[in-house]
């Protein structure tokens, strides 16, 4: 998905992308709507399979996304 189609969903559910960097808006976008903020942690399969994220994810390589 391409950032300008990540940020007007942001915008539609009221997400604030300000300058965040798409990882993190994405999660986000997860957080907003009802999802673990868990996009590109996976390091295989995922049983959020709804997730309009899940394809992108599943190309990125894994990250800590603890705090």
């Amino acid at each position: 998905m391409r950032l300008s189609e990540i940020k007007a969903k942001a915008k539609a559910l009221g997400v604030d992308s300000g300058k965040l960097k798409k990882a993190d808006l994405i999660r986000a976008i997860q957080r907003a709507e009802g999802y673990p903020d868990c996009y590109g942690s996976r390091t295989s399969g995922c049983p959020y399979t709804d997730c309009c994220f899940v394809t992108d994810c599943m190309a990125e390589k894994p990250q800590c996304v603890c705090s």
